[in-house]
């Protein structure tokens, strides 16, 4: 064991080392910053072309993000595998792996990239402006939420900053947190039951669900419906709960999984089937008769909502301007 971590530790080192010479090129000189980074593309794009790789687990799969042919992905890689004198991913008949170095150094690569947007964006902001990307990603159905002022935000961020690009995904929650943890997201917000490592998580405030059945359900017309009825009922969870957070919520077990808040919505509307959603996205459904609360006092729960965001770059610039005025708003409703 110790000659295995030995071992690591002088391959983390040696790809450090490499990585140190990519980042090289980027060292000041009398160029400016505009020229700089010229120069410095041709390596960072075989970096990103590796990192788009693996983020779509191989060569055919990665090809719509990179609008590049697999022989020209696979050219890319070859040059970059030279350059490295490293082996970093089996591709073939048997699929598309990393190798114990090219899970390091794919580690590695995700950090450096990290630290060079901020200094990219550091940079543009010793000029006075905001520039670059900022990677946005928010958990679905969220466009309801009038507790959360997002769209606000965002047209006076873009007021504010007009030479940023934005960029906004919708995931779930596990998702978002891996999309922080390895730099795809700059921040996120949504409801997160399991915390991950390495990730800051700034409390906003709570959402309230309710358990919902459709008029096309049995209960619906029912007046009076005990416990033990409920909970017997086929119920949709969600593929992110664990068996103890289906069990919190009342339930032992699930009759249907979903990903999403419009995927649960549309088996509750069936009427094969209860759920849980968000009151604010329910509403307008309720209010037209199509779903029905049940048993309130027993069962609903508040999902405590988060913005997250990497622990050390919290000071960047657009993560800085970006979550500071979501906070202001925030405040002021």
């Amino acid at each position: 064991m110790l000659a295995k971590n030995v071992n690591d530790n002088a391959d983390i080192q040696n790809i450090r080392g490499v990585l140190r010479f990519f980042a090289s090129k980027l060292a000041p000189t009398v160029q400016a910053f505009g020229d700089l980074m010229a120069n410095a593309l041709p390596d960072l794009k075989l970096l990103r072309i590796f990192v788009s790789v693996v983020r779509h687990q191989g060569f055919a799969n990665a090809q719509h993000e990179l609008n590049l042919s697999t022989s020209a992905i696979s050219t890319y890689m070859s040059q970059l595998e030279s350059a490295l004198g490293l082996v970093l991913c089996h591709r073939g008949r048997g699929g598309f792996s990393l190798t114990s170095k090219g899970e390091l150094f794919h580690q590695e690569t995700l950090r450096l990239l990290g630290e060079l947007e901020g200094f990219e964006q550091y940079a543009a902001a010793l000029k006075g402006e905001l520039r670059g990307t900022l990677k946005l990603g928010v958990l679905d159905s969220t466009v309801s939420d009038k507790a959360l002022p997002f769209a606000e935000v965002i047209g006076a961020y873009s007021l504010e900053h007009p030479a940023v690009h934005l960029n906004l995904s919708v995931m779930s929650p596990y998702e978002l947190q891996l999309g922080v943890q390895d730099n795809r997201l700059d921040l996120a917000i949504g409801a997160f039951s399991n915390r991950m490592s390495g990730l800051i998580y700034m409390p906003l405030y709570r959402e309230q669900h309710w358990l919902y059945c459709s008029n096309r359900h049995p209960l619906f017309s029912e007046r009076r419906i005990p416990e033990q009825v409920i909970t017997q009922q086929r119920m949709v969870g969600r593929g992110y709960w664990s068996q103890a957070e289906l069990a919190r919520h009342g339930f032992k077990h699930s009759a249907a999984t979903v990903e999403s808040m419009e995927a649960q919505l549309i088996l509750v509307l069936s009427g094969a089937y209860i759920g849980y959603l968000p009151e604010h996205y329910a509403q307008a459904w309720a209010d037209k008769g199509d779903l029905r609360v049940l048993l309130p006092a027993t069962f609903g729960y508040q999902a405590p909502f988060s913005m997250i965001m990497r622990r050390g770059r919290s000071r960047e610039p657009l993560i800085q301007t970006f979550r500071d005025l979501l906070k202001t708003q925030l405040n002021q409703a």
